[in-house]
C-alpha cells in the first residue's frame, strides 16, 4: 500500500480496531502447525491483495499478513510503509502438502502478481512491495528458483522476473486490523465500509480477486 493509502487507513481504522500503527503488533503465542502442514512466506505487493488470493485455495489452512526481511525485529506498519526498514509486506501461508503442493502455490503466486516490476506493484511503490520468496532451507530456495525458471521458459511475461529469494529473517505478524482485510470488506455493511479503505478494496483488490477466482475456480474451497 502507498503512503496515501496508509494515511487513509490510519484515519478510518484506528477507532474501529483500536490499534496504533506506531506500536508493535502484539505477537500471539506461536500455535503448533497442523499435523503434516508446511509454511510458505511470500511478498507480492500489498499483503491485503496476496492474502485475498490464497485464503480460499483448497489445502490452505491459514494465511497471515506480516512483515519480513529487514534487520529490525517487530516492526510496525507505520515503519514498514516508509520503505526504509528493509521489510516487505508478506503473507505466511500454512498449507497441507497432500492437498496443494508448494510448487503449485508458487505457480499461483507468479501468475497473480507482476514479478517483473522492481519494488512495485501497480501504484504501490517501494522496497516493502517487492516481489520476494523467503526461504528457511536450501530446498525451499531451490524450489522457488525452479518455478522462476519454469515461468521464464514459458514466456509468460515480456520482461525478466526480478523476484528476490531471501532468507527468512524477523518475520512479524501484522497488526490485527490487517488480518483478513478483504474478507472483512466483502462482509461489511455500507456503514462499516465507510471506516475501511473501500476505494483500494473496490478498485484494486476486488478485480484481482475476481479474475483469480474465475481462473482457479476448480482449486477453491466452497466455504
Amino acid at each position: 500500500m502507498s503512503l496515501a493509502i496508509a494515511a487513509a487507513l490510519v484515519v478510518g481504522l484506528l477507532a474501529t480496531f483500536g490499534s496504533s500503527p506506531t506500536e508493535p503488533a502484539p505477537q500471539p503465542a506461536v500455535a503448533p502447525l497442523p499435523e503434516g502442514a508446511q509454511e510458505l512466506v511470500i511478498g507480492g505487493g500489498c499483503f491485503w491483495c496476496v492474502e485475498a488470493v490464497f485464503e480460499k485455495l483448497k489445502g490452505v489452512h491459514s494465511v497471515e499478513n506480516g512483515y519480513a526481511g529487514g534487520p529490525k525485529p517487530n516492526p510496525t506498519y507505520r515503519e514498514v510503509t516508509t520503505g526504509t526498514t528493509g521489510h516487505a509486506e508478506v503473507v505466511k501461508i500454512v498449507y497441507d502438502p497432500k492437498v496443494v503442493s508448494r510448487d503449485d502455490l508458487l505457480r499461483v503466486f507468479f501468475t497473480t502478481h507482476d514479478p517483473t516490476t522492481l519494488n512495485r506493484q501497480g501504484g504501490d511503490v517501494g522496497t516493502q512491495y517487492r516481489s520476494v520468496v523467503f526461504f528457511t532451507t536450501e530446498d525451499e530456495k531451490q524450489a522457488a528458483q525452479r518455478i522462476i525458471d519454469e515461468v521464464t521458459a514459458e514466456k509468460l511475461y515480456p520482461s525478466p522476473i526480478v523476484t528476490t529469494l531471501e532468507p527468512l529473517v524477523n518475520y512479524t505478524r501484522a497488526e490485527e486490523y490487517h488480518q483478513d482485510y478483504f474478507e472483512k470488506y466483502e462482509k461489511a455493511s455500507p456503514a462499516e465500509r465507510a471506516t475501511m479503505n473501500s476505494g483500494y478494496c473496490s478498485a484494486v483488490i476486488a478485480p484481482k480477486v475476481a479474475k483469480f477466482r474465475q481462473k482457479y475456480a476448480d482449486k477453491l474451497r466452497k466455504d
